[in-house]
């Protein structure tokens, strides 16, 4: 069985200057000259949402540990006050640095609005539009009213729906853009060059094939059912990158719910699977392999009994600092499997 998993980057020194961060709406940086440190204040249109950023940031809570984590490689996770939505243990190129954040929640829960103002927050970051809401954190315009400015990743501006466009050059501006929030513009730069570095490598190792494989990214099940990837999320644009072809493109949501019935009928040649920790049923990439092994339809499949399995950190297959890495990761054993 292959079962790969990817190794987190480790952080390097950041430096030097950058290009002026992106345009008003946010979705590619057009680089015209070149500033070391932010100007406040400035706006940015974010999520159709303008926010106005007055002074750096010096309390920051992050919502979920992936945002956090991105923080942490840009090099201002000691201004972190607090984060939320622990769902794995963190890598260990930054697990000290992580381990001094404190939670604000409980492993796999969402911060709570009022746990969330007992912070003092002076600037909010997440990752998950559903985070964003008067339940949970806070919905946007609460927290604006309070004065405290957010950035919700573009990627998630509705929760789950498909986003037009989605792919790393995205990722890579939300590095250059919280770089500039932070006044650390260089460091978002330097990020997003590093990472774009590990895209482009993992490409020129890509195997050429008359016919694409067929995949599946499989998230995890919820009461039994499956989730997988569909259009409009950064799985989506992976595999165009890497010649593949994902099962579920034509779901309606890039997290859709599917049936066994469907993944048996799409009979992916690959599953890529999500290893996660967060302790629900069939989370870890082994209770995957097991419960596919079981289920009557998916044992039958030519990819469940050759034991043609990638596996990926679950946090991965979201925008974030492990995105990049699944590349090369996917491409390795693409190229294993034949």
């Amino acid at each position: 069985m292959i079962t790969i998993t990817t190794a987190v980057l480790m952080g390097l020194a950041l430096t030097g200057c950058t290009a002026e961060p992106a345009p008003e709406d946010g979705r590619r940086a057009t680089t015209t000259q070149t500033r070391a440190t932010t100007a406040y204040p400035f706006t940015l249109r974010n999520c159709g949402t303008d926010v106005t950023y007055r002074a750096a940031p010096r309390k920051v809570v992050t919502l979920n540990q992936t945002a956090a984590e991105i923080l942490i490689h840009l090099g201002v996770g000691d201004r972190i006050a607090g984060s939320g939505y622990e769902i794995e243990k963190p890598p260990a190129a930054i697990a000290a640095q992580y381990g001094k954040i404190p939670l604000l929640s409980a492993p796999g829960q969402e911060i709570k609005h009022e746990k969330l103002l007992e912070a003092q927050p002076d600037f909010v970051y997440g990752s998950f539009a559903g985070m964003f809401t008067a339940e949970q954190s806070g919905d946007r315009r609460q927290l604006h009213d309070l004065g405290v400015p957010t950035y919700l990743t573009e990627f998630d501006c509705s929760f789950h729906e498909s986003v037009s466009g989605a792919d790393f050059g995205m990722l890579f501006e939300e590095y250059r853009r919280l770089g500039r929030i932070m006044n650390v513009p260089a460091a978002g730069e330097k990020l997003a060059a590093e990472q774009q570095a590990v895209v482009q490598k993992a490409l020129r190792a890509v195997k050429k094939r008359n016919t694409p494989l067929k995949v599946m990214w499989f998230y995890s099940t919820y009461e039994g059912t499956p989730w997988a990837a569909g259009p409009g999320g950064l799985p989506q644009h992976i595999s165009d990158l890497v010649g593949v072809r994902n099962v579920f493109a034509d779901a309606k949501t890039k997290w859709a719910e599917v049936s066994w019935d469907e993944v048996a009928a799409r009979n992916p040649d690959v599953i890529i699977l999500a290893d996660l920790t967060r302790g629900e049923p069939n989370d870890t990439a082994k209770e995957k392999i097991d419960l596919l092994k079981k289920d009557p339809l998916t044992r039958k499949l030519a990819a469940v009994r050759g034991d043609r399995f990638i596996s990926v950190p679950g946090s991965h297959m979201d925008p974030g600092y492990g995105s990049a890495s699944v590349v090369p990761v996917l491409v390795d054993g693409l190229n294993r499997l034949g």
